[in-house]
C-alpha cells in the first residue's frame, strides 16, 4: 500500500509515500538501550576534503543497533513493535526475548506485533525464524544472509528484497540473489525466512527538492550546464552533445570497468549475463 496526497500544494501533486499502516504508533521513540549517536560526515574524509559529492545537511538521526548475527539459539522472542528506521529502507522489529534481553532485527514482510520467533536448528519454518542454510527447505525465500559463518548478515537486507535457496551439496548452498546472480555460500551460514519488509519503498516519489535535503542529499548540477574550466562537458554555444560521459576530473563513467576482473569461484552465474 502506498499513500497518495490531494494536490493542495505543488509539492503534493506528485508525492507518493509508503504506507505506515504496519508500523506501531510510537510516542517515546526507539529503545534507548539500542541506540547511539550518529555523527554526520557530509561526504568529507579525515582531512576535511570532500570525497563523496552531493552530501550535507539533513535531519538528525539516532543509529539503531541491529542484530545481524541472530546468535541466541533456541530462545523464543516476542515481537514488541514494528518501527521506522531512518538509517535504512526496511522497517525494523523490536524483539523481547524470554531471558529479558531486547534486540532489533530487520523486519520481514508479514511479521506482526505479538508474533513469536526464534533462532532454531530446524522446524518450524515460519517467517522471521533464523537458522543455518543446511536446515532450510529447498526453494525457501530468504533474506539477511551471511557471507561467512558467524560474521553476521551482509546480503539481502534492503526493503522488499528476497533471495531463493536453490540447492545444497558438499557443504555449500546455492542461492539466487535479487540481482539475478547465482552464487554459493557455506551451508553453515545463517539466514532468515521470508522477504524484507516495506516492499513499496521503490514506488516512493519525493515530490519536492526539500524532501531530498531532509535526507542529506544536496543538488547535482549537470556537467553540460557548467563552463569548460569546471567540467569536461562544459562550454559550447547552445546545447552541446557527443562528449563521453565522465566526471569533472576526466574519469570515464561508461565503456570500461573500474573493477579488476577476477574469477570468483563462488559465483555460479554473474548478474551481468542474461
Amino acid at each position: 500500500m502506498t499513500k497518495k496526497f490531494r494536490p493542495i500544494t505543488p509539492s503534493q501533486r506528485m508525492l507518493v509515500l509508503p504506507s505506515t499502516a504496519e508500523l506501531c504508533p510510537i510516542k517515546k521513540g526507539p529503545e534507548k538501550s539500542l541506540t547511539k549517536s550518529k555523527r554526520r560526515t557530509n561526504g568529507r574524509n579525515n582531512l576535511g576534503r570532500i570525497t563523496t559529492r552531493h552530501k550535507g545537511g539533513g535531519h538528525k538521526k539516532k543509529f539503531r543497533i541491529i542484530d545481524f548475527k541472530r546468535d541466541k539459539l533456541n530462545i523464543e522472542a516476542k515481537v514488541s513493535s514494528i518501527e521506522y528506521d531512518p538509517n535504512r529502507t526496511a522497517h525494523i522489529a523490536l524483539l523481547n526475548y524470554k531471558d529479558g534481553e531486547k534486540r532489533y532485527i530487520i523486519a520481514p514482510q508479514g511479521l506482526k506485533t505479538g508474533d513469536i520467533i526464534a533462532t532454531t536448528e530446524g522446524a518450524p519454518f515460519k517467517i522471521g525464524n533464523c537458522m543455518m542454510l543446511k536446515y532450510m527447505p529447498l526453494g525457501s525465500f530468504i533474506h539477511n544472509i551471511e557471507m561467512r559463518p558467524g560474521k553476521g548478515a551482509i546480503m539481502v537486507r534492503s526493503a522488499g528484497l528476497s533471495a531463493q535457496l536453490l540447492a545444497r551439496s558438499d557443504g555449500l548452498a546455492t542461492i539466487k540473489m535479487p540481482s539475478g546472480e547465482i552464487r554459493m555460500v557455506s551451508d553453515l551460514c545463517m539466514a532468515t525466512l521470508g522477504s524484507v519488509s516495506n516492499a513499496e519503498h521503490s514506488l516512493r516519489v519525493d515530490g519536492k527538492a526539500g524532501r531530498s535535503r531532509w535526507k542529506g542529499i544536496r543538488p547535482t548540477v549537470r556537467g553540460v550546464a557548467m563552463n569548460p574550466v569546471d567540467h569536461p562537458h562544459g562550454g559550447g554555444e547552445g546545447k552541446s552533445k557527443g562528449n563521453h560521459p565522465q566526471s569533472p576530473w576526466g574519469q570515464f563513467a561508461k565503456g570500461f570497468r573500474t573493477v579488476k576482473k577476477k574469477k570468483n569461484k563462488m559465483i555460479v552465474k554473474s548478474r551481468h549475463k542474461k
